[in-house]
């Protein structure tokens, strides 16, 4: 246990031997799990930062989110307009909260392999500008990149 933060605690996951946020709750579909916030904002991205715009990049606020990690088939969702993260299924005590990263970012700082295991896994992960438009209306995507698809077509 590296944390308790009432709603989710940070772990070691020694699967991954990353760290992660593992839910201390259940929380139904289309829970608000929690309001977040912009504790910085810059211009570029980095492996710390949510995409809301453009040139627009956040840390969130409170830092714990941070340590949510990236799946292909997610459990959560950051609404960076309405500032909340969202419940996309049923999720138990213990469960990991993973999002998919595309969902708010068009290119990420650093792409990576993904090892999530779910059965529509995409493998490599670099942003929403990176993967076709009819992958990626099969998940819940931020208004930003929603617009961002929209100019690309």
């Amino acid at each position: 246990m590296i944390s308790q933060h009432g709603i989710a605690d940070v772990l070691l996951n020694i699967t991954t031997n990353h760290y992660g946020l593992f839910s201390a709750t259940v929380f139904e579909r289309d829970n608000i799990i929690s309001n977040f916030s912009s504790a910085t904002t810059q211009e570029r991205p980095s492996y710390l930062t949510v995409q809301t715009g453009v040139d627009k990049h956040i840390t969130l606020e409170p830092a714990f989110l941070q340590y949510i990690n990236h799946s292909c088939d997610p459990n959560v969702f950051f609404d960076t307009t309405s500032m909340k993260l969202i419940c996309l299924k049923f999720i138990q005590p213990g469960d990991e909260l993973c999002f998919f990263y595309p969902s708010t970012e068009w290119q990420m700082d650093r792409p990576f392999i993904c090892n999530c295991g779910s059965n529509q896994c995409l493998q490599l992960i670099e942003g929403a500008a990176n993967i076709n438009a009819a992958i990626l209306y099969n998940y819940r995507l931020s208004d930003f990149i929603v617009q961002q698809l929209q100019q690309r077509t």
